[in-house]
C-alpha cells in the first residue's frame, strides 16, 4: 500500500521508553507556540489533504501539544483494530466525553465490549423494517409541507428530517413537539461547538464566553430531558418498539444478566441522537447539492426512483433495487465523511509505521484524508457514484471508512445507510432541488461533522 513503511505494523515497543516524537516528520507552516492552530482553524481540510505528501505519519501541533496524524489506510486500519492500545481519547474524544459521558462511541476499551453487547439488540436486523417505515414517514411529513417554488434552507430541512427520524426511532411518541424542538436545537448547539472547543485547551474552554455558556446550557438541558424520559420508560415497562425500549430491556448474559444503568442508557441515547441527526442531515444536504451540480446523474436517479417506487412511499423492500441511490449516498460519504477527524490515545508504548509511540501519545486519523488521496481514489475530487459499481474496479479495502472499522465500527452503520437511502429516494421522487441563480459553491461548516453551510435551493415539484 502506498505510503506504508515496509514491514511496519503495530506492536509493543521494546527497549527504553521513547518520548521523543521528533523523528516523525512535522507538517510545514507551524507557528511558534501555537503550532498549526492557524491552518487548523482557517482551512483544516486543505491541511489534511496536504499531509500524505510528508509520510505515513505526520506530526501536527495543536498549540504546544503534538498530535500524530495517520495518513496511510493500512496503518489507520491497524490503529482502529488495535483499540486496546489505541484507545478512545485525545482532543476530539475528550470533548465528546464532555457531552456523551462514557457512551458507546466514547467509552474506554475496558467498558466497550459490555456496552456493545447490550446495545446490539436495538440495532438487530429484525427491528430495521419498523425503523425504516418510520424513516419514510418522517421524510414524507417534512417534504409534504414544501411548496412549489419555495426556497429551502436545505441543511435545516434535512436536520428536521433526521432529527424527527432519530427521535421517533429512539423515543416513539415520548416527546411533545415543544420538547422535541428544544432537544433538536440543543443537539445543533453542541455539534456546532465541539470543533471550536477541541481547539481550546483547558481552562479556555471553561471561560464564560457566549459560545461556552450556550454550549453548557444545551448540555444540561439535554441530560435533563434524557433522564426524565428514561425514568418514565422504567415506570411504564411497555415495549414501544423503539430503541429506548430495547436499551431498557437489554440484559448481558455474559455479565450475570445485568442490564444498563440509567447513566449508561442516557449516554447511549445522547450518542445515538448526536450521531444520528447532524451526520445524516449533512450527508443528505451534500447529496442534494451534488445532484444539482450534476444534472445527468440527477436524471438517472429520477428514472430509478420512478421505476422502483411507482409513486409509492419508499420501503425496505425497495432497497435492493435502489442501487444508484445507494451509490450516491456512498459517494457523498466518500467526499464528505461525517466523522472527518478523530483522535485516539496510546495506552502502552508501541510502534506504528516504523516509529515508536510512547504511552500518552495523541494520534489522529481522518476518513476525509484517506478518501481524498489520489493514489487510492481516481480523480478524488470528482463526484462519481459509478466508482462504486461492482462491475468497476473498486478502491483498496481500507480506503473507505466512513463508519470506521474493527470492534468499534459504528453500531448504526446499516441504520444510517438505510435512513439516508430511503430519505433521498423519497425526496427525489417528489421534488427536484435547484441552486439559486448566481449561487456560489457552498463551503463546509466544520463541527462534530460537517455540512454544506448556508445551502439554499428552490424546490420544484416533479409532477407526472
Amino acid at each position: 500500500m502506498s505510503g506504508t513503511t515496509p514491514g511496519a505494523g503495530t506492536r509493543r515497543a521494546s527497549g527504553p521508553r521513547v518520548r521523543d516524537l521528533r523523528l516523525i516528520p512535522p507538517a510545514p507552516r507551524a507557528w511558534p507556540l501555537i503550532g498549526h492552530l492557524v491552518p487548523l482553524v482557517r482551512d483544516p481540510l486543505a491541511l489534511l489533504r496536504s499531509l500524505p505528501a510528508h509520510g505515513p505519519l505526520v506530526r501536527v501541533h495543536m498549540g504546544p501539544v503534538p498530535l500524530v496524524v495517520i495518513c496511510d489506510p493500512e496503518l489507520t486500519r491497524q490503529a482502529l483494530v488495535e483499540d486496546r492500545i489505541f484507545d478512545k481519547g485525545g482532543p476530539v474524544f475528550d470533548r465528546f466525553r464532555d457531552v456523551l459521558g462514557d457512551g458507546l462511541s466514547s467509552c474506554p476499551h475496558h467498558a466497550h465490549r459490555r456496552l456493545r453487547r447490550l446495545a446490539q439488540p436495538a440495532f438487530h436486523p429484525d427491528r430495521l423494517p419498523g425503523y425504516a417505515r418510520t424513516m419514510t414517514a418522517c421524510t414524507e411529513k417534512v417534504t409534504g409541507s414544501w411548496l412549489p417554488g419555495q426556497i429551502l434552507a436545505v441543511p435545516t430541512e434535512m436536520m428536521s428530517i433526521s432529527s424527527r427520524t432519530t427521535a421517533a426511532t429512539l423515543f416513539s411518541n415520548s416527546l411533545p413537539a415543544a420538547e422535541l424542538g428544544q432537544l433538536i436545537a440543543d443537539v445543533k448547539t453542541i455539534a456546532g461547538g465541539l470543533f471550536r472547543r477541541m481547539l481550546l485547551a483547558p481552562p479556555l474552554d471553561r471561560l464564560p464566553t457566549p459560545d461556552n455558556r450556550a454550549y453548557l446550557r444545551a448540555h444540561t438541558r439535554l441530560r435533563h430531558t434524557c433522564d426524565l424520559i428514561i425514568a418514565e420508560r422504567r415506570a411504564d415497562r411497555t415495549d414501544h418498539g423503539d430503541l429506548l425500549s430495547a436499551l431498557v430491556a437489554a440484559r448481558d448474559l455474559e455479565d450475570g444478566g445485568r442490564g444498563m444503568t440509567d447513566a449508561e442508557i442516557s449516554d447511549t441515547i445522547l450518542t445515538v441522537f448526536l450521531a444520528g441527526t447532524e451526520t445524516t442531515a449533512g450527508t443528505l444536504a451534500w447529496a442534494l447539492d451534488l445532484l444539482a451540480r450534476h444534472p445527468g446523474i440527477e436524471q438517472r436517479l429520477h428514472t430509478e426512483v420512478d421505476t422502483v417506487l411507482r409513486g409509492n412511499p419508499a420501503s425496505p423492500a425497495d432497497l435492493p433495487r435502489l442501487k444508484l441511490t445507494e451509490r450516491i449516498i456512498t459517494e457523498t460519504l466518500r467526499l464528505y465523511p461525517s466523522a472527518w477527524f478523530l483522535t485516539r490515545a496510546v495506552t502502552h508504548d508501541t510502534h506504528l509505521g516504523g516509529y515508536a509511540l510512547p504511552a500518552g501519545t495523541n494520534v489522529a486519523y481522518s476518513p476525509y484524508l484517506i478518501h481524498h488521496r489520489p493514489d487510492l481514489h481516481t480523480d478524488p475530487e470528482t463526484f462519481d457514484p459509478d466508482r462504486w459499481d461492482p462491475e468497476r474496479p473498486q478502491p483498496p479495502r481500507n480506503a473507505f471508512l466512513p463508519f470506521a472499522t474493527g470492534a468499534r465500527k459504528c453500531i448504526g452503520d446499516t441504520f444510517a445507510m438505510t435512513e439516508a437511502t430511503l430519505a433521498l429516494a423519497t425526496i427525489t421522487a417528489r421534488w427536484s432541488l435547484n441552486h439559486l441563480p448566481g449561487q456560489q459553491r457552498v463551503r463546509p461548516v466544520l463541527g462534530a461533522s460537517f455540512g454544506p453551510g448556508r445551502l439554499r435551493m428552490r424546490a420544484t415539484p416533479r409532477w407526472r
